[in-house]
């Protein structure tokens, strides 16, 4: 057993899924895509937290349902950092970004998982397996129709 615990900051991010389809967005901050989320408050619910964060960065109001992902470590400056990654399924495609992100896209899972850092590209393949095995009709008709691609002006947004 090891005397030394991690004090860490802990990061909420959602893998949101609307017709086979999964959010990513782009950092204003620097360029980069990621998963929507943010920090978790003091004594704040988690599934509460991630809602919330996804809520106030794409204004999306997703069902969330399981962490499908976790990993910790320590940031340039030496400290703790623990992300929880949930899936979640939503109704709209129609996302009004905060002022941290600048662009919105609905990826497929594969390509969404390109665009994202190594761990918030695992969370998109393990929500991919939950998705599936809770939606095998909508799956079985986004395959065989496109009808999960993003259309350009979704990409647009």
């Amino acid at each position: 057993m090891t005397d030394e615990h991690l004090r860490a900051t802990v990061s909420l991010r959602g893998v949101v899924f609307v017709d086979g389809a999964v959010l990513v967005v782009r950092r204003a901050s620097d360029g980069g895509w990621e998963l929507p989320g943010g920090r978790l408050a003091p004594r704040e619910d988690v599934r509460d937290g991630v809602r919330r964060e996804i809520r106030e960065e794409t204004g999306l109001a997703p069902t969330v349902e399981e962490p499908v992902h976790t990993v910790s470590w320590r940031n340039d400056a030496d400290e703790g950092r623990l992300a929880v990654y949930f899936y979640g399924t939503g109704e709209s495609r129609a996302v009004s970004l905060s002022d941290e992100h600048v662009e919105a896209a609905w990826e497929r899972p594969g390509a969404a998982a390109e665009r994202l850092s190594t761990p918030q590209g695992r969370a998109v393949e393990r929500a991919a397996t939950a998705y599936r095995r809770d939606s095998p009709d909508r799956v079985a008709a986004s395959t065989d129709t496109g009808a999960g691609a993003p259309s350009a002006a979704e990409n647009e947004r």
